[in-house]
């Protein structure tokens, strides 16, 4: 398997983003409740690795990030890398957290801010990437009615409605097709951690 250089990846997350957040300013609803999603990903895999000590705060981190970038968005300037302007407030509410908590060595490595920059939107890739294959595995063990009728409605976030029409099914097959699915998943999963 070859590997994608952490380049490729940074810009590739770069221009995904910044393609939501520009769809999100023009009044797109769903692409920038993907691009919150996206980035509230991304922080939380950044702010876990720096606050290890205090896993139960890292959620409240995010949410105090997510609100900051949400306030502040319109006075983002579209000339600027968008993963640097979220970093830099990420940044700044993890100094903001520190200061308040006087947990000044939650930060277990000398700073370098380049390396936060990169780290911020490389590792969470790949987090979601193996989540990904994790969750592909998973959908595999399911016959395929089951396997679409979740994918549409779950991942996509399709509705019943749409999701029937593209199955060509009738929209209570769809609902027990998913809860039939997902069942069958949760029983998967029980067998592989007991």
């Amino acid at each position: 398997m070859q590997r994608i250089p952490v380049s490729e990846q940074l810009h590739g997350t770069e221009l995904r983003l910044h393609g939501l957040m520009l769809r999100g300013l023009d009044g797109d609803a769903q692409a920038y409740r993907s691009f919150l999603q996206a980035t509230s990903a991304h922080l939380r895999a950044f702010l876990r690795r720096r606050l290890q000590r205090w896993p139960d705060e890292v959620e409240d981190l995010v949410q105090e990030c997510l609100l900051a970038i949400h306030n502040q968005r319109l006075t983002y300037d579209t000339g600027v890398p968008l993963t640097s302007w979220i970093h830099a407030i990420a940044r700044y509410k993890l100094i903001d957290w520190l200061r308040r908590h006087a947990r000044r060595d939650a930060l277990h490595t000398p700073y370098d801010e380049d390396d936060d920059a990169q780290a911020l939107f490389s590792s969470a890739d790949a987090e979601a990437k193996e989540a990904s294959r994790d969750l592909a595995t998973l959908l595999a063990t399911l016959p395929a009615q089951q396997r679409d009728a979740i994918v549409y409605t779950k991942l996509n976030g399709w509705s019943v409605r749409d999701t029937a029409g593209a199955m060509r099914i009738s929209e209570a097959s769809v609902k027990v097709a998913v809860h039939r699915g997902l069942k069958a998943l949760a029983a998967n999963l029980r067998s592989t951690t007991t």
